[in-house]
């Protein structure tokens, strides 16, 4: 009568424990009755039939799936590699357990594929340029085709363009052909705006003498600053001016007198 007893309760427990289910906050419960769906169920406390009724758990939070380097030939015939990353959700857990088999790994597939899809429309330079555009792209398409599977992309992010040696050489030499260009641009420009200014300089000082005047005290002060054992003072000609006027007239007084 005891062994009854205790098969009756070992009976009960193994009921009771597949009969209770604990969902966490981000699980729900997909419910088949006999192989019919019977609906969705959690978080929380779930009570189910024994036997009669099966739950399939699915995850509710965001899954980031990496997709793996991809071999593609962009629109200007490049031939890159191209990863990216996904992050998708389960917004509808019915769809994604009836419509598809497994929709991590068709989730994937489509990832793939479409990466190669819409890369291989762009050219390089867009590829390298306008990433952004090419994410939204690829979200929307994907998107729109996992939605029928209650799957909501929500970001796609190209990871990694990889270019062959002989783009990257000469990607390289294009970019240092470019700074080299810029540099003798702004050179050039210094020169033009140097030479602008020493033209009003000049213009300046011819317009007031005392500037040449104070211009030439600043350059002793210059000069005597250095360590220099010789030293040049140089003399404005104005100062000579006085002796060339009296040395002509003198002259002129010479041819005169007979």
């Amino acid at each position: 009568m005891n062994a009854f007893f205790i098969t009756l309760a070992i009976v009960v427990l193994m009921i009771l424990f597949n009969a209770i289910k604990v969902l966490q906050e981000y699980e729900r419960a997909v419910v088949f009755r006999l192989g019919r769906y019977a609906g969705v169920r959690g978080p929380g406390l779930v009570l189910i039939i024994p036997f009669f009724e099966k739950i399939i758990r699915v995850s509710l939070r965001v899954v980031t799936h990496d997709v793996p380097p991809q071999d593609v030939i962009t629109r200007d015939n490049v031939s890159v590699k191209v990863n990216a990353v996904v992050y998708f959700r389960v917004m509808e857990p019915e769809k994604a357990i009836i419509e598809i088999e497994n929709y991590q790994f068709a989730t994937s597939q489509i990832s793939q594929t479409t990466l190669r899809s819409v890369v291989g429309s762009a050219e390089l330079d867009e590829l390298l340029s306008e990433r952004e555009k090419l994410n939204k792209e690829l979200q929307t398409i994907i998107d729109k085709q996992t939605d029928p599977w209650g799957i909501k992309v929500s970001t796609v992010e190209i990871k990694h363009v990889d270019l062959p040696q002989d783009m990257q050489r000469a990607m390289a030499r294009q970019a240092e052909s470019e700074r080299d260009r810029r540099a003798k641009v702004i050179n050039a420009m210094g020169e033009f705006q140097a030479a602008e200014k020493l033209v009003a300089a000049a213009k300046l000082m011819e317009q007031s003498p005392v500037t040449i005047q104070l211009r030439y005290l600043q350059t002793l002060v210059e000069i005597a600053a250095e360590n220099n054992s010789t030293t040049l003072f140089p003399i404005p000609i104005d100062l000579f001016k006085p002796f060339l006027s009296l040395l002509k007239d003198k002259g002129k007084e010479t041819q005169i007198t007979p």
